[in-house]
């Protein structure tokens, strides 16, 4: 089944609901688009599962029709919104990585709090959610949603940034990411390990 539905949503998930063998490293690619990365992150990587994260039905539905066009057996789409997903949802010490790939940069100044990076929520979830060791990795094209990501992770002590150069593994590039390489901007990426 390409389109994950939790039995219940108002519950903390086990990690075997998701994909049965629990020892395998979950990875969770928060706001997945269209599932390009995601699912070509599930090829490139057979022995990890990967859940997607999407909001807005056409995309999930667009994912869902690449997972099963694809017929990998470690990758599934689930539509909800990431802050609750994250915060909420997904299993404490559960995911060894999680993806933020071209995130909405909320630019307008009174929008800011809307952003991921800035959510308690969401940084306490990502705090619960990541094995020890895990990671968080993040790319955008905006400067500014960049800085409040670093201020944000480094007031965490449980978070360590580590360089991510460009040949460290396999990354696909997003559509979006594809996209604004094309204009000629700046993608900056950083991630952080959970200690």
């Amino acid at each position: 089944m390409s389109v994950f539905v939790p039995a219940d949503y108002f519950r903390e998930l086990r990690r075997e609901e998701i994909f049965p063998d629990a020892t395998r490293p979950l990875e969770i690619d928060l706001g997945s688009g269209d599932g390009t990365f995601l699912v070509e992150m599930a090829r490139q990587h057979p022995g990890r599962d990967f859940l997607g994260i999407e909001r807005m039905s056409g995309r999930v539905e667009k994912t869902a029709r690449r997972i099963r066009r694809a017929a990998l057996p470690n990758v599934k789409i689930l539509q909800l919104e990431s802050a609750y997903s994250v915060g909420w949802l997904l299993p404490s010490a559960g995911v060894s990585r999680l993806h933020l790939l071209c995130p909405d940069p909320w630019p307008k100044k009174r929008h800011h709090k809307n952003r991921l990076v800035n959510n308690a929520e969401f940084l306490g979830g990502l705090e619960r959610i990541l094995v020890p060791g895990g990671e968080f990795l993040l790319k955008t094209d905006h400067p500014e949603y960049f800085s409040d990501a670093q201020a944000s992770l480094a007031s965490r002590l449980v978070f360590r940034s580590l360089e991510w150069p460009e040949d460290a593994f396999c990354y696909p590039q997003t559509d979006f990411e594809k996209h604004w390489l094309a204009l000629g901007l700046t993608i900056h990426r950083a991630r952080w390990r959970r200690t």
